[in-house]
């Protein structure tokens, strides 16, 4: 089942329960999924690496507007972000752990013979491939030039 009809069911198992946070979070997703289908690049069925790199836009931008609500002493909307944040990352695949991380991010460095900071470049290309979806972009960087400087 695609990810458009998962949303499209759970908006409408949403208004039965009358869950208005919810209700938000999956309509601000199918929002995005329509603006994708009807873009010029794109026609008709999206792919699942372009769901996947819809809902991933989305968490970022809950957690943005999360740090900058939390930083300005704004719990009301913070709390709603949160709310969002959590039933966007229903739908993506389960994130990987610090130490898995650090293991996929070893072998890439192995995988490309990466020895220095200056290699940075190479190894962030090939695992920002590899890793999407399972980890944060930041998360990838912090990682990857944690483990060159060693």
């Amino acid at each position: 089942m695609s990810l458009k009809v998962t949303i499209e069911n759970g908006i409408k198992d949403a208004m039965r329960a009358k869950d208005a946070d919810r209700l938000r979070a999956l309509r601000a997703i199918k929002s995005l999924i329509l603006l994708e289908e009807t873009s010029g690049s794109n026609v008709g069925e999206l792919s699942t690496d372009t769901e996947m790199k819809i809902l991933m836009k989305a968490a970022k931008q809950r957690k943005d507007s999360l740090e900058v609500y939390v930083t300005q002493n704004r719990p009301d909307l913070a709390e709603k972000e949160q709310a969002e944040l959590s039933i966007i990352e229903e739908f993506l695949p389960k994130q990987l752990s610090e130490a898995e991380l650090t293991e996929k991010i070893q072998a890439i460095i192995v995988q490309v013979g990466a020895s220095s900071p200056a290699d940075m470049g190479k190894v962030m290309g090939v695992a920002s491939k590899q890793l999407a979806g399972l980890a944060d972009g930041k998360a990838i960087s912090t990682k990857v030039g944690e483990l060159l400087k060693k």
